[in-house]
């Protein structure tokens, strides 16, 4: 076979194939043999079908398919063999001619290659970067303190109402008198959480509420939305308009949420029993995990600014535009030109970063090892955990967590360019100069904010 490649302009490469019989006939006869042996025909036993019916039938579909099986192998060892750093995939090109397959050799492919623009980024001790340290300080630790106490609280049951507290009651429709509606909508315990009441003047009904009072009120003006009122009222929402009167409501129970104290109770719960000893151990212990914690927040930081940093650094790059928006479309048949309109400077932004990346892993020796990626997983899994004020988890259970997220391939690209930053985070805050500055955690938040602003 012969193959020719033409790239004028550095990032639309032309590829030409040219195919003759003696690349792909070996491979059809192999494959014909195969379909003689499964073929069966009326009048013939199974694999005694003659070879002339199974090429007559079957003889241009298995070349076609034996071809395009060849064309890719080649493209894809020419573009290895030749260094060719190739977008995408490769797409049948507008200067194509017509192909009969069933004439004889020699065939001629042409293919457009979308070629990622040459560039170089380096990085020295000469490229500062900022690098944040988020101090722990009491107000963080006092903030983390009543986090743990909100999730360890318990429902009591009290006498009257006061904000956030949820009620219980006997919900009665009434007619335009004020008597219970015959035939009417009647609940028993009934739920409403006051404090979420978007009407204020309904909201205000249930103000100094105690046990046992009625209160009048209109659910159709408290809750405003359809979906939150028919869930209520327990009825469709086709039927709302019949129910927009009033309604008479007794309490029968208040509910309030109550933080847990600050004790030996918590502390167990919190780090498992007998970890830690008093608040002041506590206190220290939470300070400790934070600390840890933000190393992440801060390595997260200092990688999205080197990101912008080696951006500005390389400048502007020239991509093959029109070739890229074919494969996106392509790979996109479902979601039109509009889709592809709308993503594809966001698109061409993360390829120029996806590139970069890619000089830097390789001129630091970056290599990922199954190890690592099932290390991101704990990790993963550590941080979803401690969402839920859960931070003494057993390791079994991080390690079946985590051997449960690499089942899933769409959990594992995601875990490998996890463990990519982390490895090339590692490695670049030891090659740049950091420029270190320390920041509360609501200063490092407010980073983010700004820019999304």
């Amino acid at each position: 076979m012969k193959v020719t490649f033409e790239n004028p302009d550095k990032v639309n490469g032309l590829m030409t194939l040219t195919v003759e019989e003696a690349d792909y006939q070996a491979n059809v006869d192999k494959a014909l043999k195969n379909y003689r042996k499964k073929a069966q025909m009326p009048g013939f036993r199974p694999g005694m079908v003659p070879m002339s019916l199974i090429k007559r039938q079957y003889g241009t579909a298995v070349k076609v398919e034996e071809i395009n099986k060849l064309l890719g192998q080649e493209i894809y060892k020419y573009v290895n063999d030749n260094k060719i750093m190739m977008l995408g995939e490769p797409m049948p090109s507008d200067k194509q001619t017509p192909v009969d397959v069933e004439g004889a050799a020699p065939y001629t492919f042409v293919f457009d290659i979308a070629v990622a623009p040459e560039f170089k980024i380096e990085l020295t001790d000469k490229d500062k970067i900022d690098y944040y340290n988020i101090t722990v300080d009491d107000e963080l630790v006092n903030r983390q303190v009543d986090m743990f106490a909100q999730r360890a609280g318990h429902n009591e049951k009290v006498e009257d109402y006061q904000e956030n507290d949820m009620i219980k009651g006997d919900l009665r429709e009434l007619d335009e008198n004020g008597s219970t509606k015959e035939g009417g909508i009647e609940l028993s315990e009934a739920t409403v959480m006051p404090t979420y009441i978007k009407d204020e003047e309904q909201k205000k009904l249930f103000e100094g509420a105690k046990l046992g009072d009625i209160i009048t009120f209109n659910p159709r003006k408290a809750y405003q939305s359809d979906a939150e009122l028919a869930s209520f009222l327990k009825v469709d929402k086709a039927n709302l308009g019949y129910h927009a009167g009033n309604f008479s409501y007794q309490i029968t129970e208040i509910s309030r949420y109550v933080k847990s104290e600050v004790n030996q109770s918590l502390f167990d719960q919190v780090y498992g029993e007998g970890t830690v000893k008093d608040e002041k151990e506590f206190r220290e212990k939470i300070a400790e995990g934070l600390k840890a914690q933000f190393v992440n927040d801060s390595d997260f930081r200092f990688i999205h600014d080197l990101r912008k940093y080696c951006e500005d650094k390389v400048g502007e790059l020239t991509f093959p535009d029109d070739l890229l928006k074919r494969i996106m479309k392509n790979n996109n048949k479902d979601k039109g030109e509009e889709y592809v309109d709308k993503n594809f400077a966001a698109s061409i932004k993360e390829l120029k970063w996806h590139l970069i990346k890619e000089q830097l892993v390789t001129a630091n020796g970056i290599k990922i090892e199954d190890a690592d990626v099932k290390e991101a997983a704990k990790e993963a899994a550590r941080a979803q955990f401690a969402q839920y004020g859960m931070n003494n988890v057993p390791e079994e259970y991080l390690e079946n967590y985590a051997q449960d997220m690499l089942k899933k391939k769409e959990y594992v690209d995601g875990l490998v360019d996890r463990s990519i930053d982390r490895k090339l985070t590692d490695a670049l805050k030891k090659v740049v100069t950091l420029n270190e500055k320390s920041a509360t955690l609501d200063e490092f938040n407010k980073l983010f904010e700004a820019e999304q602003a």
